[in-house]
């Protein structure tokens, strides 16, 4: 099978694209600087050397808070763009499969705890990130339309926020779980007494293991064939105020943890009701949070200067 894998030299791609050649498929990795998914053209000369079956999009413009304040306008658009070029290609070119990657930024601000797919459309979402997430509920949209018109079997995925190594690092864009890891293990190193951490700690998430969504992404491929959105996560929620004390903990960081209440908070609670991945595909999230993050912590340490380097 001739499978395409948008964003697959990303962070959660590299972990999607060794599960498959784990189980023998050799996937087409398209680069940006060779094809740019905001553009028709490039999607469409995609599509033309891969020649694919199966498509897992899995490429966005994506960032913490900072970022997205920092570019509503562009993760809004390239994220649209980005899904709906896919998603018309492999309509022309009678793809079999595709498989869509939202996000749970969609969801509306004060969902009900736990998020139940049935809630998507019942309210506007977080202001901080609803122009990423209403552009990748936009591509929901689309997939069941073109379902409905064309019989383009598109589904479509909903994770909640991933962690683990090859995680992006970057300060200015990089999401929860990996800003602390960076901060509070360079403040041990520095020898600094405290770190600022934005918001007041309260607000809840929930993350998912990478190698979990991975498992989830192959495993939708394989068996869901569906209309309906599915959300992908552990179904268990924590705060900001006690990963940040894990995280210390396993790291050794000392100091103190000082909270920054004139920045945003985000979102104010994040827990998905998880129960449909397992009955429609057999997917239950497997890895402890405290296993996940001393993995990522180790892969993190033994790469540090690299990691700095990239940026």
């Amino acid at each position: 099978m001739n499978v395409l894998v948008t964003g697959g030299a990303g962070f959660l791609g590299t972990h999607v694209v060794n599960r498959l050649r784990a189980n023998g498929l050799d996937p087409f990795v398209p680069r940006r600087q060779k094809y740019d998914l905001t553009v028709a053209a490039d999607v469409e000369r995609l599509f033309a050397d891969a020649r694919p079956e199966l498509v897992l999009h899995l490429a966005a413009e994506v960032g913490g808070i900072g970022a997205n304040q920092a570019n509503p306008g562009r993760y809004w658009y390239a994220n649209l763009m980005m899904g709906a070029h896919v998603l018309e290609q492999s309509r022309l070119q009678g793809v079999a499969k595709v498989v869509i990657l939202g996000t749970i930024c969609a969801y509306p601000k004060f969902a009900p705890i736990p998020f139940r797919e049935e809630e998507l459309w019942n309210g506007y979402p977080e202001e901080t990130n609803a122009p990423y997430g209403v552009a990748k509920k936009a591509l929901l949209v689309g997939a069941q339309a073109y379902r409905e018109q064309y019989g383009t079997n598109a589904v479509f995925l909903l994770p909640v926020n991933l962690y683990g190594p090859l995680d992006n690092f970057n300060l200015e864009t990089s999401h929860v779980i990996p800003a602390l890891i960076r901060k509070m293990v360079e403040a041990r190193e520095r020898g600094e007494p405290q770190i600022v951490l934005w918001g007041d700690g309260s607000p809840t998430r929930e993350f998912l293991y990478v190698d979990d969504c991975a498992e989830a992404i192959v495993l939708a491929a394989e068996r869901y064939d569906s209309s309906e959105p599915v959300n992908l996560g552990t179904g268990q929620e924590i705060s900001i105020r006690e990963i940040a004390g894990l995280i210390a903990e396993i790291t050794n960081f000392e100091g103190e943890i000082v909270w920054d209440t004139t920045k945003p908070n985000g979102q104010p609670r994040r827990r998905l009701d998880v129960s449909r991945a397992e009955s429609l595909f057999g997917f239950r999230a497997s890895t402890p949070l405290r296993d996940g993050l001393e993995r990522t912590i180790a892969w993190y340490t033994s790469r540090q200067p690299a990691v700095s380097a990239t940026e």
